[in-house]
């Protein structure tokens, strides 16, 4: 019974990402200031982040993306969770103390 769930939870995600993929948010980062920190959060060679990432990491809600450090969501999306925390600071931006 728990494994229907899971799939069609999964499934719902699935259709739910197809059809939002063109205007994705997450944490108040747009898709544009996801995509411009991709580069930064994805193995195997992650670079450092450009100021285009660094600006829309300035509006990003710092306490939602802690929310994510032990979640499923990110790496679904390619995303490394602990390269995504390590932004924050090398942008010089302050991380909240609870995260």
């Amino acid at each position: 019974m728990a494994t229907g769930k899971l799939v069609v939870s999964m499934m719902i995600m699935v259709a739910l990402m197809a059809e939002g993929s063109r205007a994705m948010t997450l944490c108040d980062m747009n898709d544009e200031g996801l995509e411009a920190c991709k580069p930064s959060v994805t193995q195997p060679n992650p670079v450092d982040p450009s100021p285009e990432c660094c600006e829309a990491l300035k509006g990003a809600n710092l306490t939602c993306l802690c929310s994510y450090r032990n979640s499923l969501l990110l790496p679904s999306f390619g995303i490394d969770p602990e390269l995504a925390l390590a932004l924050p600071p090398k942008c010089k931006l302050e991380m909240p103390h609870d995260c």
